[in-house]
């Protein structure tokens, strides 16, 4: 039986073709936010709106005696102040962290069970007390200012280490010694025979440096209540309508459809935004109490302060090689920084990811992850970009080059040694998982080829002629992206002829209406500028996980090939009735549903209308419209090569990145030039970790870096041009074969600019730095080595 292919079927072929899988298509949303006409939650007002200002501890650590509000009640367009004792009798539930994490022993996680104000202890500089309501920010701003804290200071400890020590300060009474989670993972007695048996064993102390997020946009939150329906509504930037409007529910103690998120443009969160905090519940209980819209806006002074930090850990890692270094084992030892309070996710990064990603491309037979989660008086710590990935990577990079300089052997070769082979796919890792797919050996041949590693002498010996020293460095990366979970992906068919996308992740940055715009315009034949999105609503987002750990492209994709399966089953239904057909005969293809071996046809579009308007009988779908949740959707293991070359002024300690390339298997591609975007940057932001910021505090725990003229990021000038390539190997997980990317450009920058630039000061006996690798730790470094070599 011959298909016969009619003119509108080709035109539409080719306008698919266009706007395809794999094609470079331009974000759709770039028009809008280049030119400025973005609309984010601090450019929406409602009517009769008041504003919130809130009241921190300039104390990190401290007894609550008094809060005394009184002269700020009495100031000029105060409507209200409140403190923890008036939000006590609203019953207000408390934040706890979500994750099921258990310690060694089995016991669980031990939960700091945060209420929104604190009405006991303060315990970092910045924690909230009260909050103040007036008719203008200056006015809430000046009554704040009004309110007495009477604090009993208490010695603080802002250290991990330091804080989990016998006659370190408590801050909490029920968690000895601050460790909220002793997590253990390997079997001990296997690895202490690894070790004991191994011919070498590298040992390395390491910091993974605690940073701020400083997204472009600071949060902000505006609230109201509707007391007819005693419902609370909230527009706030977040990752996620659906899930942070289920815990936000829980925390207000009230029913979930009684809670509403919205959010609009997103300025960035990299894992700051995914959470609920103490300033929603404050600015909700007062829309409640006075009946009027309540807004908050942070500065960024105060976000320094209240935004949750990311990384922050100290680490000691050991690998244990034969003879021929071959890996044995490895493990880690350390502690993580939860800061005062834990929040949804924060022990997971610390911990749990930690190890799942530690093993990497490697054949390592045996793995150990023994690390602390501890409470210090500091702003509360919580995910990002990366959450764990980037750590586990870079710890494990940094061992195999310190291996490779101590055991003699080259450190491309070494890492020749270990990488699983193809053959050896489907491969169950140390850390637990299955890797499905990929070609580690393929992956690194060409990031050499791409990076011209081959030449660096040639290129290191012209910087030593300018006075400069250079160093390479190349390493591996691979990532398990997000734990199973379901998404949503709904589909309708709207009377204008324009086709609405519902998905239960979110952008904030990434440009999901592109993407995911081609992979339903390729299952439907739906044309691409037709195609709408929406997210960002939990009245009609009624299920989803969110945006996090580089699974948008995955769980939404997934959502929208089954969806599409569903709409073209109900499609095939209609266009039988409509043509007089056999369902069995009814075929589609490029939009157009057709009667096999006839040119009878009817696309996609006009059935959807002519359902819409119709009377279908008894049997046959009355629209094309498709509601439907998928179920868990794996894991996936993006990998990838990074190759980094520095240049280093011995004079002054500056570091410059002089060539950056990276080869990655993100399986299949749906939007090249977003994914490269994706890319960049995550580079950027291991740029600034690697080479320039740190949160620090002093001893008492007051923060140094409380601005940005104390706290550096990088800018345009400090991000090399990028040589990048591709080498895919689709995993079969996912009807797509997509893997995932949004954490990737962290997760290979960090190891290799460092390793470049030990590479780079090799000279002067520089075997250890920790980040960021400033010019004045990078100066220091050069004169210790100089002293040695003159000792």
């Amino acid at each position: 039986m011959q298909h016969h292919t009619s003119p509108s079927s080709l035109e539409n072929a080719i306008a698919l073709q266009k706007h395809g899988v794999g094609q470079p298509v331009r974000r759709k949303e770039d028009d809008i936010l280049v030119r400025g006409k973005g609309r984010y939650t601090d450019d929406f007002s409602l009517p009769r709106q008041v504003y919130a200002w809130i009241v921190r501890s300039s104390h990190a650590h401290g007894i609550i005696r008094g809060i005394a509000t009184s002269a700020a009640k009495a100031m000029p367009g105060v409507l209200g102040v409140w403190t923890g004792a008036d939000l006590a009798s609203a019953n207000y539930g408390p934040f706890v962290c979500a994750l099921p994490l258990k310690g060694r022993d089995g016991s669980p996680l031990l939960q700091t069970n945060r209420s929104a104000l604190s009405s006991d202890k303060v315990r970092y500089v910045g924690d909230p007390v009260a909050f103040v309501v007036a008719e203008t920010t200056a006015q809430a701003r000046d009554a704040a200012e009004a309110v007495e804290l009477d604090i009993d200071a208490l010695p603080a400890v802002t250290n991990a280490r330091e804080a989990a020590q016998p006659g370190a300060p408590q801050l909490y009474d029920h968690i000895p010694n601050n460790v909220a989670l002793d997590y253990h993972y390997g079997d001990t007695a296997r690895l202490d025979a690894a070790f004991a048996s191994a011919a070498h064993v590298t040992r390395l102390d390491m910091v993974n440096n605690r940073i701020a997020v400083v997204p472009m946009e600071p949060r902000v939150a505006i609230g109201a209540y509707d007391k007819e329906s005693e419902r609370f509504t909230i527009q706030v930037p977040t990752q996620g309508v659906s899930g942070n409007r289920t815990t936000l529910a829980r925390i207000l103690n009230t029913p979930a459809e009684k809670v509403r998120i919205l959010s609009a443009n997103v300025g960035g969160s990299f894992g700051m935004k995914n959470i609920n905090y103490p300033e929603y519940i404050c600015i909700l209980h007062a829309a409640k109490a006075l009946g009027r819209p309540v807004k908050w806006t942070d500065e960024r002074s105060t976000s320094f302060l209240s935004d949750s930090h990311g990384r922050g850990q100290i680490i000691h890692g050991e690998l244990a090689l034969d003879a021929d270094g071959k890996f044995l084992a490895v493990r880690l030892n350390g502690y993580g920084n939860l800061g005062a309070y834990i929040t949804t996710v924060s022990p997971g990064p610390l911990s749990l990811n930690t190890g799942k990603n530690l093993a990497s491309v490697y054949r390592t037979p045996l793995l150990g992850i023994d690390i602390k989660t501890v409470l210090t008086n500091t702003t509360l710590m919580g995910a990002y970009r990366g959450a764990g990935r980037p750590e586990a990577n870079y710890f494990m990079e940094r061992l195999i080059d310190r291996a490779a300089e101590e055991m003699g052997i080259n450190r491309l070769t070494l890492r020749r040694r270990n990488f699983i082979k193809p053959a050896q796919l489907p491969f169950a890792a140390a850390s637990g998982v299955t890797y499905d797919s990929g070609d580690f050996h393929g992956v690194f041949n060409k990031a050499l080829e791409i990076s011209d590693h081959a030449n660096f002498a040639k290129r290191k010996k012209e910087s030593r002629k300018n006075g400069k020293l250079r160093g390479i460095a190349v390493g591996s990366y691979l990532e398990v992206t997000a734990p199973p979970g379901g998404e949503l992906g709904k589909i309708t068919f709207e009377p204008d002829g324009s086709v609405t996308l519902t998905t239960g992740t979110l952008d904030y940055g990434q440009g999901h209406a592109t993407p995911f715009a081609q992979i339903l315009s390729a299952q439907l034949g739906v044309p691409f500028e037709r195609i709408a999105l929406e997210q960002n609503d939990s009245d009609l987002v009624r299920f989803g996980n969110g945006t996090g750990g580089s699974r948008s492209i995955t769980a939404t994709g997934t959502a929208i090939v089954e969806s599409s399966a569903l709409v073209i089953a109900k499609g095939k239904q209609a266009a039988a009735h409509l043509m007089e057909a056999s369902e069995g005969d009814i075929e589609f293809a490029n939009g157009r549903f057709t009667i096999a071996g006839t040119d009878r046809s009817i696309g996609i579009m006009e059935l959807a209308q002519q359902m819409r308007e119709g009377n279908m009988p008894e049997g046959v779908p009355s629209s094309l419209d498709v509601d439907h949740n998928t179920k868990d959707t794996p894991s996936t293991y993006p990998n990838g090569c990074h190759a980094v070359e520095v240049e280093i002024d011995p004079e002054t300690g500056v570091v410059r990145i002089v060539r950056y390339s990276a080869v990655n298997d993100f399986g299949t591609i749906v939007n090249p030039m977003i994914v490269a975007g994706q890319l960049h940057g995550g580079v950027a932001q291991g740029i600034g970790q690697a080479l320039m910021e740190e949160v620090s505090y002093d001893s008492s725990g007051q923060p140094i870096t409380g601005s940005f003229v104390d706290y550096a990021m990088p800018r345009a000038g400090d991000v090399p041009a990028m040589s990048i390539g591709d080498h895919p190997s689709p995993t079969k997980s996912n009807p797509l074969g997509t893997k995932g990317c949004g954490e990737a450009g962290c997760a290979g920058s960090l190891v290799c600019i460092v390793n470049a630039v030990i590479d780079a000061l090799a000279e002067y006996g520089v075997t250890e730095i920790d980040m960021p690798l400033t010019p004045e730790r990078v100066w220091h470094a050069i004169q210790d080595g100089k002293a040695r070599k003159a000792a």
